[in-house]
């Protein structure tokens, strides 16, 4: 599939310089910038799930030298 993007002269300047100074190329650029940005709302939507879990079982923390008493270390 291909698209197209407009940018302003300086975005287009901006993006230019990056990719080069990566040495890739503008499709690669946008691509890589485009995943990402997906995986990185993917990995905050399941941390906020994760822990939404989490204050709703009722669990509580606990300090980590606790633990570590526990297991002898």
């Amino acid at each position: 599939m291909a698209f197209s993007i407009r940018l302003t002269d300086e975005e287009r300047l901006l993006a230019e310089s990056y990719a080069k100074l990566h040495s890739l190329s503008l499709g690669e650029v946008f691509k890589r910038a485009l995943f990402e940005k997906i995986q990185e709302e993917y990995d905050i939507t399941v941390a906020e799930d994760a822990y939404a879990e989490y204050i709703n079982s009722g669990k509580k923390s606990r300090p980590i030298g606790d633990l570590w008493k526990e297991l002898d270390l």
